[in-house]
């Protein structure tokens, strides 16, 4: 399973940013092969709207499963479940401690998006 986890820097042992659209870093995890990559969010950093929708477009195209978040908003989540990914909300420490959290399953997929959206 491939996992996408929003960070605020470039490691495993980074904290997971509780920004989704506006996240510094998305880090990729493969839970098989245990490798990871590092994707940049520098485009919607500081977008002045739609960096959730753009930024999960942009995770859509990573073949991810599942993405990992402190926060989503509806459009975001609209975007990641018509593309099949499965969202869980979490950013109480670091992107390590979420990847152990979704694999044991003790972290589970939310059922829709838990703040508003800034446009609606």
């Amino acid at each position: 399973m491939r996992i996408a986890i929003s960070s605020e820097g470039m490691d495993l042992t980074s904290k997971v940013d509780p920004r989704f659209g506006r996240a510094k870093y998305f880090i990729i995890y493969d839970t098989e092969t245990k490798e990871m990559e590092v994707v940049g969010n520098e485009q919607n950093f500081q977008a002045a709207q739609g960096a959730g929708v753009q930024s999960a477009q942009n995770v859509a195209r990573l073949d991810v499963q599942v993405v990992i978040s402190g926060n989503l908003g509806p459009k975001a989540f609209m975007t990641l479940s018509a593309a099949g990914i499965k969202a869980a909300l979490w950013a109480d420490g670091t992107v390590s401690q979420a990847i152990e959290l979704i694999e044991s399953g003790q972290l589970k997929p939310t059922d829709g998006a838990n703040v508003r959206g800034h446009w609606m």
